[in-house]
């Protein structure tokens, strides 16, 4: 018979970590709403109610997931750096986590929630692309033309590793040219 996991007497900050991990590995192999409370509290050795004590619901718990992958994006785009150290690693993300990317912020019917920790993603590589560009105080038309550029460089990207291209350097090459032009063209509006 299969013995249970040990239990481990945690800090509440570590305990939240954990579940969190437990959480973000499950999403690579399955979407956020097929990752359940019942196998999450299992994997780390707790009850069920024990978990609800750290996540008040189940969405609270999902909602602090998708965060820590949006995070791990983040991290990926390398912070305050060059903007191709920033694209290249955006795209080598998607190259990695495709599946689970587009299951978790492309698929249909997603909740609002996520689309809202999407847009803040969104918007933080935006601001972080245009720092890496010393675009500081950019007009409307630049600000919006980069943050509609990120939703085109998702687009590409994904589909680009779908075609299980091994290319990626023409990809970073082909989104920074692209940008290039959106911020050349943008910068004409007034």
């Amino acid at each position: 018979m299969a013995q249970a996991p040990a239990r481990t007497r945690r800090t509440a900050e570590d305990r939240r970590k954990q579940l969190i991990g437990i959480g973000l590995s499950m999403l690579t192999v399955r979407p956020i709403h097929q990752v359940t409370i019942d196998e999450v509290a299992a994997e780390a050795g707790i009850s069920r109610s024990l978990l609800f004590h750290y996540f008040p619901t189940k969405q609270d718990y999902y909602v602090e997931v998708v965060r820590a992958a949006s995070r791990r994006i983040l991290r990926y785009a390398a912070p305050d750096d060059s903007p191709r150290a920033i694209v290249d690693g955006y795209v080598a993300f998607i190259e990695r986590r495709r599946t689970q990317y587009v299951g978790l912020f492309r698929a249909t019917g997603l909740d609002d929630w996520v689309r809202q920790i999407h847009d803040e993603t969104q918007d933080a590589l935006t601001v972080r692309i245009m720092s890496a560009l010393n675009l500081t105080t950019p007009s409307e038309p630049v600000a919006l033309a980069v943050r509609a550029w990120w939703a085109f460089a998702e687009e590409l990207a994904i589909e680009w590793t779908g075609k299980q291209r091994t290319d990626k350097d023409a990809l970073v090459d082909l989104l920074l040219g692209a940008l290039d032009n959106v911020i050349a063209l943008a910068q004409k509006i007034t």
